[in-house]
């Protein structure tokens, strides 16, 4: 495989939700040839799977791939206890909806993958406005995981290093929905709700619901969101 072969691919965390499908865009958009890394958790919210596998088949990934992982196990979180509320209004902190190291697991996981297939570009959705309350989405834990990713891996020593990019950390949700509807998504088939229904029907009262229409909001465009009842 040639250098330019090599730089052309990418690995995209995409959970289905707005911020991953508007990575995965940008990522093509950007020239990468893309393969998706979907997980299922133990979530509420599965459906989000089936928005991972349309998003996927919609910007022509090169492979997409599902892993179980069973982070009910360990539960702490609204997302993977059933016996924790997922919670209905604004909250100070750290929200009961932050998965414990969720995203360095991913991270993780995808990296092992990237060796595998020698890809040296990762790309994940965090963005500015999950920083007051999700640690694992904060600019300076992606540096610190890259740094660690270089000293961990065959590749890094061997002097092929792997980039994380983050193309949208300092993006609202306003800015990451006109880019994304820019690049041609077609946000209906998105799942961002904490608690949607089995058909994918969103809430609307949720802290991901809440942020997700106001970002259309503030856009000022349609929001294609299908809400329950």
């Amino acid at each position: 495989m040639t250098e330019s072969q090599r730089t052309r691919r990418a690995i995209v965390l995409l959970s289905g939700g707005l911020d991953s499908a508007t990575v995965l865009a940008i990522a093509r958009a950007e020239g990468f040839d893309c393969l998706a890394l979907s997980f299922a958790y133990g979530q509420r919210h599965q459906v989000e799977l089936a928005a991972a596998r349309y998003v996927a088949k919609a910007f022509s990934v090169v492979e997409h791939r599902t892993l179980d992982i069973d982070l009910t196990a360990f539960g702490g979180s609204a997302l993977t206890d059933s016996r924790i509320d997922v919670p209905e209004v604004p909250q100070q902190g750290i929200p009961v909806t932050y998965v414990p190291a969720r995203n360095t697991i991913f991270l993780s996981l995808a990296l092992g993958w990237a060796e595998v297939k020698e890809v040296f570009d990762i790309f994940i959705g965090v963005n500015a406005v999950d920083y007051s309350g999700y640690p694992d989405c904060r600019a300076e834990f992606i540096r610190a995981f890259e740094t660690m990713a270089n000293l961990a891996t065959r590749a890094g020593v061997e002097g092929k290093p792997v980039r994380i990019h983050t193309p949208l950390i300092d993006l609202s949700k306003a800015d990451i929905i006109r880019r994304g509807v820019a690049a041609g998504i077609d946000y209906s088939h998105t799942v961002s709700c904490y608690q949607p229904d089995p058909q994918g029907g969103a809430c609307g009262r949720c802290d991901s619901c809440r942020v997700r229409r106001q970002g259309f909001l503030d856009a000022g465009l349609d929001d294609p969101t299908r809400y329950q009842g």
